[in-house]
């Protein structure tokens, strides 16, 4: 065989296998491009997250519902107070007698003219018009439309001797009226009048007269005492609701051989 068809045939098994190399990369290239495009990796799918749950809030009708403790707390409190309230705003005087009590929060001892000096105690009309407004007392024209009209009677005793309870308290006739307390003569008959209907109390009488009073001191007296209807009271008497026919009785020192339990009104008193 001549030389140049040896070296021929020596280039084309050569390139023959090249060739088939070449195919078979291509191939088996394509092979892999087709594996790897089918296993196409799929993303995984979402979590499944459960949605929240209500709660059931229904108890079985058989029991009592559950409450917080601190409703009952706020209930229990409340309910204290109401009770407080209703004791210091109502307050039956000890003995009986019908006594019952408000209280205020105006100090009438601290109000223009009032007198903590000893008796006698004449009516006091200069700072009158100053004391009526705290005083919640109103001036009337007269006796017409009045829806409120009752009598109660005081006593003071100092050392066994009565103290009287002058005329006009209560009346300016130079001013021309008279207030829901007053007193017509010095026989400590006190007049209620009112044209609607309210309660009026020891305290407001006194302070209208312009005399101190408290627990235990009755103008410039200390010491004292006090009954309604003959029985000895504790407390402060100012509180006192002034109710028809009552007898309140001041005893300051040595007390009277007896202590009047009652009054002899006049008749339509």
């Amino acid at each position: 065989m001549p030389l140049e068809q040896a070296q021929s045939r020596a280039v084309f098994p050569e390139k023959t296998c090249t060739l088939r190399t070449s195919v078979a990369t291509r191939s088996g290239t394509g092979t892999l491009a087709r594996a790897v495009a089918k296993k196409v990796r799929t993303p995984p799918p979402p979590r499944r997250v459960q949605a929240p749950q209500r709660r059931e809030t229904r108890r079985p009708s058989g029991g009592p519902p559950r409450r917080s403790p601190w409703i009952y707390a706020a209930g229990g409190a409340l309910v204290a107070a109401a009770i407080a309230a209703t004791v210091v705003g109502i307050v039956v005087a000890r003995g009986g007698g019908g006594g019952t009590t408000k209280p205020t929060a105006t100090n009438y001892n601290t109000l223009p003219g009032i007198r903590k000096t000893k008796a006698p105690w004449p009516p006091e009309y200069r700072y009158l018009a100053d004391r009526l407004a705290p005083l919640d007392l109103t001036t009337l024209g007269g006796h017409n439309g009045l829806v409120l009209h009752f009598h109660a009677h005081i006593d003071i005793f100092v050392n066994g001797k009565k103290v009287k309870i002058p005329a006009l308290v209560g009346i300016n006739p130079g001013a021309g009226y008279l207030t829901e307390l007053h007193t017509h003569d010095a026989r400590g008959v006190i007049h209620i009048e009112a044209q609607k209907a309210r309660d009026f109390t020891v305290g407001q009488f006194f302070a209208e007269w312009a005399v101190y009073l408290d627990s235990h001191s009755i103008g410039g007296y200390s010491g004292m005492k006090w009954y309604l209807n003959g029985k000895q009271q504790t407390g402060n008497p100012a509180a006192l609701i002034f109710k028809p026919h009552q007898e309140i009785a001041f005893v300051v020192g040595k007390a009277p051989s007896k202590i009047p339990s009652s009054y002899a009104f006049l008749s339509g008193e």
